[in-house]
């Protein structure tokens, strides 16, 4: 199996002057579950090279077996100084795609018309898509083959509301993934702030938050053994 995994090139978390990017977990423990399912893993993102790392997601409180683990794999970090063009990415090269969260993606990704045309590929194709924390931001502007918003109507979750207010960016955010998906008519709903929740609609798979990565990679990897 070949996975796609799309990352953030944003790094200014609005205006003011922090660092932001993509969420070390939420890239590390999928990445270690999809190894593990012995998948080829290509990492994107909208400009090539380096993504931003929110440096938050480093710190102690937030470092995990997994981040560790990342954090001293060579061949990892390789793959991560290196990520490719997300405008040189074909959907029909790879079996799925999953898309870490992290503030990051809530300014780019949520409006790059390839990251877009990409997700829409892939549900056209039959492959399943997972996207994890505010990633699920990124399907804002994603539509189903017939124009309607794609999360009409699906059962879908992500960061929610209070999660946001409970950082303190409630008013530096671009949008609320939790209002935004419920204005596009997504069937929204949630755990308990700061646990696991993964919601699967058909081939849309979405999680709640950091503690949600690993359980979307592993719904995602069984949305794959049942198409094999």
């Amino acid at each position: 199996m070949k996975i796609l995994m799309v990352l953030t090139s944003h790094d200014q978390l609005g205006n003011t002057g922090r660092k932001t990017g993509f969420w070390l977990e939420e890239l590390a423990a999928p990445y270690y579950v999809f190894k593990e399912a012995g998948y080829e893993i290509t990492l994107a993102s909208p400009k090539g090279g380096q993504p931003p790392l929110d440096p938050k997601s480093n710190e102690p409180d937030f470092q995990t077996d997994d981040t560790r683990r990342f954090e001293a794999d060579a061949e990892a970090g390789k793959a991560l100084a290196n990520t490719v063009k997300l405008a040189d990415v074909n959907a029909a090269d790879f079996d799925t795609v999953f898309y870490p969260g992290g503030h990051g993606p809530m300014w780019d990704l949520a409006e790059s018309p390839d990251s877009s045309a990409l997700i829409e590929g892939f549900l056209a194709a039959n492959k399943p898509v997972a996207l994890v924390c505010h990633a699920p931001g990124v399907l804002r502007h994603v539509k189903t083959a017939e124009g309607r918003p794609l999360v009409e109507g699906r059962k879908v979750t992500g960061f929610t509301n209070t999660e946001e207010a409970a950082v303190g960016l409630t008013e530096v955010v671009p949008f609320l993934v939790e209002d935004e998906l419920q204005a596009k008519g997504g069937n929204y709903s949630k755990g308990p702030d700061w646990g696991p929740y993964v919601v699967q609609d058909g081939l849309l798979i979405t999680g709640q938050n950091p503690a949600s990565s690993a359980s979307a990679a592993r719904c995602l990897v069984e949305a794959l053994e049942v198409q094999a």
